[in-house]
């Protein structure tokens, strides 16, 4: 008798009658065992923030965020190389810089990006951790598994740092990839006056990178606060988005400068001091120590929040 078939028995003959097959698994019959670690060996929470990540770069909104990211360097070094020498005369420090050293396309490129662009990216993958899988009701199956509500917290928040680390990469990749490609390399000019070789100038701009991504984690954190809040992502977003721009606004008032160390976006531009000779390492400090102020405080109230949510409702 085959395996792939069993016979009945009917008179004058052998009718054959297929066998039924279990139903292919799910994404989701994968969940108990994706927790536990039990299916690869590997650590519970290395599976699951594998699979966290696995699901915010493959959704198309995210991919689409990313595309946008990778698109204002691109507009602003055609737009330089179109203009001619004479372009960033009006603009931002770096714009200036640009035809002399394609690597300050990527920095020009933060600049701009990181008021609205750079934080909207942000803004949506930390709004949509908590409050897109609350809508979906998604949420609710995660925790009826073996997971505890922190161990998921710090997971979620870890891949939305892993977004945020990527989209500034993103900016900064395609930014010099066709800054070098217009404008070529060499030897680049600092901010101070000095000049350094292309490596050294390849090192600085990854140290902007890192230290965008520091000073972004807290508004990671604070969008993760709000998607505890909420069911719909997009109302997150509109929050987490407001709260920077508000911010922002408050930070060009002089009359309330007072106030302006305290501010979630005071610090954001001191990357430049990357650029100088030497680096002057502590005026980076009150950035970071920010960064870990707001972290701590909006860190706590989601964990707070969460660990208390009724999600069967």
């Amino acid at each position: 008798m085959s395996a792939a078939k069993q016979y009945a028995l009917v008179p004058g003959a052998f009718v054959p009658v297929p066998t039924l097959r279990p139903a292919r698994a799910s994404a989701a019959d994968d969940v108990p065992a994706l927790v536990t670690g039990q299916k690869s060996g590997t650590s519970p929470t290395g599976r699951l923030l594998r699979s966290e990540l696995r699901l915010m770069f493959g959704r198309r909104r995210n991919q689409a965020a990313l595309a946008m990211l990778a698109a204002v360097p691109v507009v602003i070094a055609v737009a330089v190389w179109w203009s001619g020498p004479r372009a960033g005369a009006d603009g931002p420090a770096f714009l200036s810089l640009v035809n002399g050293n394609g690597l300050f396309v990527a920095l020009t490129a933060l600049t701009v990006a990181l008021p609205l662009f750079l934080p909207l990216a942000v803004s949506s993958t930390a709004a949509d951790a908590i409050a897109g899988e609350a809508s979906l009701g998604t949420l609710r199956y995660l925790l009826t598994v073996p997971v505890s509500r922190t161990r998921l917290l710090l997971t979620k928040f870890a891949a939305v740092v892993t977004y945020t680390f990527v989209g500034t990469l993103v900016i900064a990749v395609a930014g010099a990839g066709v800054g070098l490609l217009l404008f070529g390399g060499g030897p680049a000019a600092l901010l101070s006056g000095t000049q350094v070789g292309f490596g050294e100038a390849l090192l600085r701009l990854g140290m902007v990178c890192v230290y965008l991504t520091l000073c972004l984690v807290a508004l990671v954190a604070v969008g993760l606060f709000v998607s505890t809040l909420t069911e719909q992502p997009i109302g997150a977003t509109i929050a987490v988005v407001a709260t920077t721009i508000t911010s922002q606004i408050l930070g060009a008032v002089p009359q309330l400068e007072v106030i302006h160390p305290f501010l979630l976006t005071t610090y954001w531009t001191d990357f430049g001091e990357l650029l100088r000779d030497p680096i002057t390492y502590g005026a980076l400090v009150p950035g970071l120590i920010s960064s870990l102020v707001w972290t701590a405080v909006f860190g706590s109230a989601a964990w707070a929040r969460f660990a208390s949510k009724d999600v069967t409702s």
